[in-house]
Order: structure tokens, then sequence, then C-alpha cells
């Protein structure tokens, strides 16, 4: 039953849900998130804006992938849920200041969705560890 159960669940209680769903998966190299929102992980208040709200969640992928044992040059694709098709300006924004160099930058699909309450954008992201943990 052991070997069965790889996975490693990755959770921040400060950025979480109190549903019983982690943040993250990962398993070897590769780490699959579940919806990353833009909740201040310090404040824990959402941001009434797009553009703060795109920023944490980068923010709060960043610490998603520290917290798996990587980082923003692991991710290798990113896709953007978004209420409105307008975020875009907004998302590139953040997306440059993680990314500035064209050359390295992941996969990025943005998606118009449902998204609950004050939710404005959400992000998931698929990431492969320079190392295996």
């Amino acid at each position: 039953m052991e070997e069965a159960m790889r996975q490693r669940s990755i959770n921040i209680e400060s950025i979480g849900h109190p549903q019983p769903i982690p943040l993250a998966c990962r398993i070897g190299p590769i780490l699959a998130t579940g919806g990353i929102m833009g909740r201040d992980s310090e404040t824990r208040v959402m941001p009434e804006d797009v553009a703060g709200q795109a920023a944490n969640c980068f923010r709060n992928l960043a610490l998603v992938l520290a917290e798996a044992g990587m980082d923003m040059g692991d991710v290798v694709k990113i896709t953007c849920h978004v209420r409105d098709d307008g975020a875009r300006e907004a998302i590139n924004a953040s997306w440059l200041e993680h990314y500035p160099d064209p050359a390295h930058r992941p996969a990025r699909h943005t998606q118009i969705a449902i998204l609950r309450g004050a939710v404005l954008i959400q992000l998931d992201a698929l990431a492969v560890a320079k190392e295996a943990a």
C-alpha cells in the first residue's frame, strides 16, 4: 500500500481553503496545482481588483512551489482562469515580473471561467523539478 501512495500533498494554511483538497500534489519531479487564488498570503484579504489578485496569484504560486522544493523556473505551463477577458493586461504585468526573459517562459493559456464570490482570477500550473526529491 505504501508504494501506491506516492503523492505528497502541498498545503499552505494562509492561502488554502477549507475543503479537504490540497493546493498541489507532487509525485517525484512533477507538481500539479489546483486553483491558486489571489488572496493575500499575509493579510488573507482578497483584493477587489484583478491586478491585485493576479499579483497575489503569482506570489502564491511561488509559495506553493517553494513548499514543494521548487521555484518559478520549474513551471512548464500556467493556465489562467479569468472572469473577464479584459484581465489579460493585468496578468501580463505579473507574468512579465516573474518571467522577464522571453526565452525562459512557461507555456500559458488564459480562459474565461465561472469563478465564485470575489474571485476574478485563479491560476493552475504544472511544474517539473530540476531534480527528483
